[in-house]
């Protein structure tokens, strides 16, 4: 069977939990709502029963006629798209069934010559797929399946308008798969507006993080994060570390300081151009590049084989994101640390995360405590399991990190300052007195943990 030979030959031998579920209810024609974890098999979920369900009507014939679009794919970026095109790709190689993908950021004219080939299975980025439809270049009428992937990003308000577009030129018969990693609640009930009697699998527990995944924070004062990031990657050696930040400029910004560093690192945003944007993934994952830092627009469907770390320069404001992009490593199997740079500012953010994902991450900072424990970081881990006993260490940083926020909202409030001065120093240990008063100009906030830990990275 052409299918069963293209799997063989990726070296697939057991199904995932979501694609023993999936395919069987894809097959039968439902409209399906799966949810399962980023890196367990979700596009093979749907495009293995897709290709075997066309797989009877493939033509060898050159004529477009023989080869109208019969399932259309869309995904909210990029990437995701060129990933899950060269997946049906790879799948149906052995099966007369056309496919490609269109998306923004290139010429047009290579996608219109393509189209007009025929091709049976269309995967598209919302925006270069009206594109093309304003012109006339695609045609919807024999539409049987319509896909969306990463289904939450999907069908958020910024999507929504193109998504409803997209959905009034198919065919009002047609079976709707909707796959993601997370569903919160008000994308669930809008997506259920858009399927008929579907059926649901949720094969992990809702909105949760890769459980082979190894959280980690590192709480820094915000203009300290970039000096303590290159120390990490310099200290442990990391050779390949996908670096999230908040901006574009950003983003750019941190690349730079970084080379300023001797540290190989480039940037991949929605800014760049798609050629830009493929050099940069391609070096990366070839090893030429060891950081690559990226916005939100690389979390989501990006696959980098055996990505060891994921660090957090800027925490998430919204904790889906924060599952999106530490899915990018722990997959397949494979363990993988997701680090966290977290500033004061950041408290609320971080606590949405941790009710999310229901884990409080470990706390490490660098140099020596107190006590005189070593609290230098491990070394990298690279492509091998963790010990079971790894030490971390807690203490009441993360809790004094939260009372200086709190504090900061006294003071709003009108609270006088010598009060909230005379509350902080009662709860100092008097040995560290001394040491607070020094750093407090540098460390608002921050217990002598911390400021312990920018002094360190200062030097």
């Amino acid at each position: 069977m052409p299918l069963t030979r293209a799997v063989g030959d990726l070296g697939y031998t057991t199904p995932t939990p979501v694609q023993e579920q999936a395919i069987p209810l894809v097959l039968a024609g439902r409209d399906l709502m799966a949810g399962a974890q980023t890196g367990t098999g979700k596009t093979a979920a749907f495009a293995l029963p897709i290709l075997q369900r066309f797989a009877p009507l493939a033509s060898t014939s050159t004529s477009p006629a023989r080869h109208p679009v019969r399932a259309l794919v869309l995904a909210p970026t990029r990437e995701l798209a060129v990933q899950v095109a060269e997946s049906f790709r790879d799948y149906g190689k052995h099966l007369p069934l056309r496919s490609t993908v269109v998306y923004g950021g290139v010429d047009m004219n290579a996608q219109i010559a393509e189209l007009r080939r025929g091709v049976e299975i269309l995967v598209a980025t919302p925006g270069r797929l009206l594109d093309h439809v304003q012109n006339k270049t695609v045609m919807f009428n024999q539409v049987q399946v319509l896909v969306l992937d990463e289904a939450d990003r999907m069908l958020d308000m910024g999507f929504l308008p193109d998504i409803k577009r997209i959905i009034a030129l198919l065919p009002p018969s047609r079976q709707n798969l909707l796959f993601s990693a997370t569903f919160p609640d008000e994308i669930r009930t809008l997506a259920k507006t858009l399927l008929r009697n579907p059926a649901e699998i949720q094969v992990t527990p809702r909105n949760v993080a890769a459980e082979l995944v190894t959280h980690v924070l590192h709480p820094v004062a915000r203009e300290k994060k970039r000096e303590l990031l290159a120390y990490i990657i310099q200290t442990r050696g990391l050779k390949q570390v996908l670096v999230f930040t908040g901006t574009r400029i950003g983003a750019n910004r941190l690349a730079h300081q970084l080379r300023l560093d001797r540290i190989q690192a480039d940037a991949i945003h929605g800014d760049k151009t798609q050629a830009e944007r493929e050099l940069a993934l391609a070096e990366f994952k070839a090893g030429k590049t060891a950081v690559l830092v990226a916005t939100d627009v690389a979390s989501r469907g990006l696959d980098i084989e055996g990505l060891p770390q994921v660090i957090n320069f800027d925490v998430p404001h919204s904790p889906e994101d924060y599952v999106h992009r530490i899915g990018r490593t722990g997959r397949a199997g494979l363990t993988g640390e997701a680090i966290s740079l977290v500033a004061p500012e950041d408290m609320e953010s971080l606590a949405a995360i941790e009710r999310l994902i229901k884990k409080r991450p470990a706390e490490r900072r660098h140099g020596r405590h107190p006590d005189g424990r070593s609290a230098d970081a491990p070394k990298s881990t690279q492509g091998q399991a963790r010990p079971a006993g790894q030490a971390t260490f807690r203490s009441d940083l993360l809790q004094t990190l939260r009372a200086g926020h709190r504090a900061a909202g006294r003071a709003q409030a009108g609270i006088p300052a010598a009060a909230q001065t005379q509350a902080a120093t009662s709860r100092r240990p008097p040995r560290r007195k001394a040491k607070a008063r020094l750093d407090a100009a540098r460390a608002v906030h921050l217990d002598a943990h911390a400021a312990n830990e920018s002094r360190f990275v200062r030097r």
